[in-house]
């Protein structure tokens, strides 16, 4: 069981949680089928019943058997849950893969979802983003703004380890699940993201869990370099001759041509690491979305 606030606060943030929805009267959950988004749609659906829905957006930055899960999660949920095709790469500002790569895909995601929302009279959209997530470089967070996207954990005072701590309460399988971004995270900054690109990312990653390794980055790198993040943990395991040559030769097969691991583990956006210094730095001189 996560750690975080104590039972009596959760429980006051939930029952804020809660209220907040229900004040909507009327949502669509942007729903990826991970822990934040799928604590949000359960509070939806507990505050406003057939009033909310699910929506997740598919495309080739989504992982092998997301899908899938996010359908079984909804269900769980009671939710009712659509699917829309997102053409975010149609868009070469999204395929060159700058700094604000995911603002370009935030920005396509919610503008689909604004359509369907307006077929089904569903007004606010929500997101699952929660405290944590207001301190870093999102420029997704921006594309929200200029949708007016809620987001209602961050709004409860909601941390990520409370998210946790509220989907085990709700028996939520994805509790402990290991954080999913798109695919396209993955690719260095400047590099074109592509659907065979984002396919070996996709392949290797499942071959690494496929071998025990539930937490696990491969980066894409220029020339084909594959930079593998996994915990610290994990290195024995990895640096077995056996095993290593195993990994390698699967790798290279998929079209990497050169397999490295990085020796500071893994990290969540360590990408981000390579966005200039005033990217980071709003007009104010915080820290941008």
């Amino acid at each position: 069981m996560p750690h975080g606030d104590d039972p009596g606060e959760l429980s006051q943030k939930r029952e804020r949680l809660l209220s907040l929805l229900a004040s909507m009267e009327k949502v669509a959950v942007a729903f990826s089928g991970g822990v934040d988004s799928a604590v949000v749609a359960q509070a939806a659906h507990h505050a406003l019943g057939s009033h909310a829905v699910a929506v997740t957006g598919t495309s080739y930055s989504l992982a092998e058997g997301e899908l899938d899960a996010a359908r079984q999660l909804a269900a769980q949920i009671g939710i009712r849950h659509e699917v829309i095709e997102t053409g975010e790469f149609v868009n070469e500002s999204y395929t060159r893969n700058a700094p604000d790569r995911c603002y370009h895909c935030k920005t396509e995601l919610y503008r689909r979802m604004e359509e369907l929302t307006d077929r089904l009279d569903h007004g606010t959209l929500v997101n699952g983003a929660n405290v944590d997530d207001l301190g870093d470089y999102r420029p997704g967070m921006r594309a929200a703004g200029e949708h007016q996207v809620r987001s209602p954990l961050a709004e409860c005072g909601i941390d990520k380890a409370g998210v946790r701590r509220l989907a085990a309460d709700w028996n939520l399988p994805v509790w402990d699940k290991p954080a999913m971004p798109c695919l396209a995270s993955r690719v260095a900054y400047g590099e074109q993201v592509t659907p065979d690109r984002l396919a070996m990312i996709d392949r290797a990653e499942r071959f690494l869990r496929g071998h025990g390794l539930p937490t696990v980055r491969v980066r894409y790198h220029r020339g084909d370099l594959a930079r593998l993040e996994v915990p610290l943990t994990a290195f024995p395991q990895l640096l077995q001759v056996d095993f290593q040559q195993q990994l390698t030769r699967e790798l290279k097969q998929l079209g990497f041509k050169f397999v490295t691991l990085d020796l500071e583990g893994f990290r969540s956006g360590s990408l981000n690491a390579l966005v200039p210094v005033e990217l980071l730095l709003d007009s104010s001189g915080g820290l941008a979305d």
